[in-house]
């Protein structure tokens, strides 16, 4: 008999039953397909050995005129600039107090310092620093205060509690002879209010974050308070940053990486200004600085539909004139604003209701907006990513795209994704492009990961839609941004206080990468004839590995019915007899494995565990016999 070539479908399709999908993949596991063949995907390393404080959900590259690489990141709790491996802190202050603040030790053989400065404006967790503070008489020296210290809890609006440490970071006690205040000459720089990184919700008294929102009154409506989420887009060299539903900030990288970002509104020149928005942008083609879900001129309240936008190429003059592009308008439908993108036509912008475009029109009304498409749902506001003049976004339900007009992608995987989706915190969905391997990622949080269920309730699930072959695959991996190579060499993403380069060797970060990839299985005939398989020929290219003998595992799966087992795994590789399953390790060079399996449908898997292997599947042949119908 001829040898079979095993050959299938590219892509994942897991919402039709295995047995239906015959010829295609129905599971992955760090795999993708390219020129419709698959391959362990790309692995990554740490950028650095540094740690940044907070999770990280927004990440933007930049350069400035003299070559230097800046890459700015928003956590929960701060805001960094990274240059030369190296995080630098530029978090904005909020509030100066000046000899105002006085500190009293909560016990003996305790580190609990209490701090009292009058409407501080403090929540937990919040950042200050120290100066001016003398000692209290004992181990609690000046170098002790006179630092940076995260608030522990907060008492009242005038006292909040820090914990003592040296300048190593390391926690001192303090004893009986610590009886002084710290002096009268103590400052505090505040850096502004720290964020959530996660989502908290919940109805009745108290719902919600404690000292936050609706906490401490009574309410028959759900209340959620949102993840600190980051919007941010270089002026130039410079960078400006917004801390959603915060204000709009300016750093200035000719003044350094010690500088601090501070609010547009405080610089000489500044006219009405945004005080508050939910996300900014500066438009690429007309240099406008755009602020969307702000304030009116004139007042301190936010319009969650309102778009305003500077004069053309001065960030810092918001006030419409004649003879400037200044102006604002407001999104006709919906009631609440979730996010924007801008592509090399216009601007697309997400309502809770809808998506519209936003173009530039020229003097006199520089901008306008028209609806697009209502009833299109979007999971958050990092849950779209662009290429080229593609968008794409996970909504509620549906994966859409835009190339000039809204359609929703044909997904395979949906009832994969959609049906372990972790819907409380929706908005941890975030959205990149590894535009090399022409894919859009989404990483997400399963509903097996949830708070709830055990996990850590953030993203541990990935979904791939492969733009260029229009297939789709999905795996498991905890990211929580992911920026494309550009600027930088390689795709960043970030998790747990790392940044890491992906698409670097083939390995988790020096430890192995396990990758599988497992296919539908396969009628013999009309699945009424039993069928007998006694070789595989293997076809793997292992190009890409670090190790002198790379191999996969190949599982050849034999069962009568669809709804039967395949049998336990067997573990010696080669003459097998008896078995429904069969494993044998495929080298470079392993020319053939003599296996024996019956049965009225087969399947097969390729799987990896080893470190340094990077492998592709290309065509494999077995040795396929007819052997009846009983």
């Amino acid at each position: 008999m001829p040898l079979t070539k095993l050959q299938f479908k590219p892509g994942i399709n897991r919402d039709i039953t295995s047995y239906s999908n015959e010829g295609g993949w129905i599971d992955s596991e760090k795999i993708r397909f390219r020129l419709g063949f698959p391959e362990k995907i790309g692995g990554w390393i740490k950028f650095s050995a540094a740690t940044f404080l907070g999770t990280c959900r927004a990440l933007h590259a930049f350069v400035s005129l003299g070559g230097a690489k800046y890459l700015g990141m928003g956590t929960n709790l701060k805001y960094y600039v990274e240059l030369g491996t190296a995080y630098s802190d530029i978090t904005p202050i909020r509030k100066t107090s000046t000899n105002s603040i006085t500190f009293a030790k909560v016990a003996d053989g305790s580190p609990l310092l209490t701090v009292t400065d009058s409407s501080n404006g403090s929540v937990e967790n919040d950042f200050v620093t120290f100066s001016g503070a003398v000692s209290l008489g004992g181990v609690i020296t000046a170098a002790v205060l006179n630092q940076e210290y995260q608030i522990v809890s907060v008492t009242n609006g005038n006292v909040y509690v820090i914990s003592a440490k040296d300048i190593s970071g390391d926690t001192v006690n303090a004893n009986s002879s610590d009886t002084g205040n710290g002096g009268s000459g103590v400052d505090g720089l505040y850096q502004i209010n720290v964020g959530l990184d996660t989502e908290v919700g919940g109805t009745g008294w108290g719902a919600g974050v404690w000292s936050r929102g609706t906490w401490g009154s009574g309410t028959d409506l759900s209340t959620v308070s949102e993840l600190r989420l980051w919007s941010h887009d270089n002026y130039g060299e410079d960078l400006l940053i917004n801390p959603r539903d915060g204000g709009v900030f300016y750093w200035d990288s000719s003044q350094g990486t010690t500088v601090r970002a501070v609010e547009i509104g405080a610089i000489n020149g500044a006219s009405d200004t945004p005080t508050v928005a939910k996300q900014i942008m500066v438009s690429d083609n007309n240099r406008h600085v755009i602020a969307f879900g702000t304030n009116t001129i004139g007042t301190l309240t936010q319009d969650p539909l309102l778009i305003r936008f500077s004069d053309q190429e001065n960030y810092l003059d918001w006030t419409p004139t004649a003879i400037n592009g200044a102006g604002d308008l407001r999104i006709g439908s919906g009631s609440n604003f979730v996010c924007a993108v801008e592509t090399k036509r216009e601007i697309l912008i997400w309502t809770n209701s809808g998506v519209h475009s936003m173009r530039y029109l020229g003097a006199p009304f520089s901008f306008g907006i028209q609806p697009l498409a209502t009833g299109i749902t979007i999971m958050g506001p990092n849950a779209i990513a662009a290429v080229n003049d593609l968008v794409f976004w996970m909504g509620k339900d549906s994966f859409y795209i835009y190339e000039g007009q809204t359609k929703q992608l044909n997904c395979t995987v949906k009832e994969e994704v959609f049906g372990n989706f972790n819907s409380s915190q929706s908005t941890k969905v975030c959205a990149g492009i590894n535009s090399e391997f022409n894919e859009v990622i989404w990483f997400f949080c399963s509903n097996d990961n949830s708070v709830a269920n055990g996990g850590t309730g953030e993203n541990d699930k990935y979904v791939i839609y492969n733009y260029a072959e229009q297939i789709w695959y999905y795996g498991t991996l905890s990211r929580t941004v992911f920026l494309d190579r550009g600027l930088r060499e390689f795709p960043t993403a970030a998790s747990a206080g790392y940044l890491y380069n992906h698409e670097v060797g083939c390995d988790d970060d020096g430890a192995a990468m396990s990758s599988s990839l497992e296919s539908s299985p396969v009628d013999a005939g009309e699945g009424d004839k039993f069928v007998s398989i006694n070789k595989i020929i293997p076809d793997f290219m292992f190009n890409g590995s670090t190790v002198d003998a790379p191999s996969v595992d190949m599982t050849m799966s034999m069962k009568n019915y669809p709804g039967s087992s395949y049998g336990q795994a067997e573990t010696n590789s080669v003459a097998l007899t008896g078995s429904s399953t069969t494993t044998v390790p495929f080298e470079q060079f392993t020319e053939k494995a003599d296996i024996r399996l019956r049965g009225r449908s087969w399947a097969v898997k390729v799987s990896s565990t080893g470190q340094g292997v990077q492998w592709r599947l290309g065509s494999p042949r077995i040795n396929l016999r007819p052997d009846g119908r009983r």
